[in-house]
């Protein structure tokens, strides 16, 4: 145990992530991510021993000091995801009796969190009208804009889906989220006939719901995968359609899941209830959307509490 170097155990440590705890590529890829700067910053010599609380502030230091190659600094959120990964990374030393800084000791900085951006029914009626439904390439983004307003999914989820995993006629469907956690989805009418129109259009038998417009004939024994679209694709059609409607906001996939969180509790959804259909694990996730609706709440207040006094 003594030879034993960060840099080796952190590649098994991403193993276990991915095989024994069933974290997704992505989150891996995040994680190995975070740990190479902790090399960067330990050096390839750096051993379990090494960490103690003087080398975690001297690292601290150095991740709120780092700049990126475009000169930038970390922001307290992205160092906080490496904290984190570091936690997690001596949890799994400790378990294998490795001896090394308690993961207790990483305490995370204090973070606030960005205001939230959502769009209001009416903006999402704007860009609706501006994607054409004459071709099959309209018939497919509108389908992407009415879904994740519709549903709530995150883009990974979203371009993950296949043709035989939504069921149009039940309007619902099971997704595996973060976590490899699955969860129901339900999908509106609106949503649900826009999906149907743009499958109606496709003459191909791939099986992803989602294609790029690629004409290429997929590879003898391929899935036809690579014409899946990618989550900077799906953004680029958001962002497309957004300008064309004249909204001037920050738009990204995400804020589709926003305004749909936003939409179901501005129209008396409970708070539980949002949290299951967005996934989270934690109802302090879903919390971040309460004082955006603060202002409804006291309109609900004026209007409906008694005042003694009139």
């Amino acid at each position: 145990m003594a030879d034993m170097y960060v840099s080796d155990l952190i590649n098994e440590f991403l193993e276990s992530l991915e095989v024994e705890s069933g974290r997704s590529r992505f989150t891996t890829r995040n994680y190995e991510l975070y740990l190479e700067r902790l090399v960067e910053f330990g050096g390839e010599g750096l051993k379990p021993t090494d960490i103690d609380e003087e080398w975690l502030r001297k690292y601290r230091l150095w991740l709120n000091r780092y700049q990126t190659v475009q000169k930038r600094g970390l922001a307290v959120a992205t160092q906080c995801y490496h904290l984190i990964a570091l936690r997690g990374f001596l949890k799994y030393l400790t378990k294998r009796h490795i001896k090394t800084l308690d993961p207790s000791l990483v305490d995370l900085p204090r973070t606030h969190r960005a205001q939230v951006t959502f769009l209001h029914v009416d903006e999402i009626e704007a860009i609706l009208e501006q994607i054409p439904i004459d071709t099959e390439t309209g018939l497919r983004d509108r389908a992407i804009f009415e879904l994740l307003f519709s549903t709530g999914l995150r883009v990974s989820e979203l371009i993950g889906l296949n043709r035989d995993s939504v069921n149009l006629e039940r309007r619902e469907f099971m997704v595996r989220g973060k976590g490899q956690k699955d969860r129901p989805v339900f999908v509106s009418d609106a949503a649900a006939d826009a999906v149907a129109d743009y499958l109606s259009e496709r003459s191909d038998s791939l099986p992803a719901l989602f294609l790029n417009n690629s004409r290429n004939q997929p590879l003898a024994g391929t899935s036809g995968d690579y014409r899946r679209l990618t989550p900077r694709s799906i953004e680029r059609i958001i962002n497309k359609y957004v300008r064309a409607a004249g909204i001037t906001k920050h738009v990204t996939p995400h804020t589709l899941r926003h305004s749909f969180a936003t939409d179901l509790l501005m129209n008396g959804a409970d708070l539980r209830s949002v949290q299951s259909l967005l996934g989270h694990s934690n109802i302090s996730t879903t919390q971040i959307y309460t004082h955006i609706t603060d202002p409804h709440l006291k309109e609900v207040h004026e209007k409906f509490h008694s005042d003694p006094g009139n």
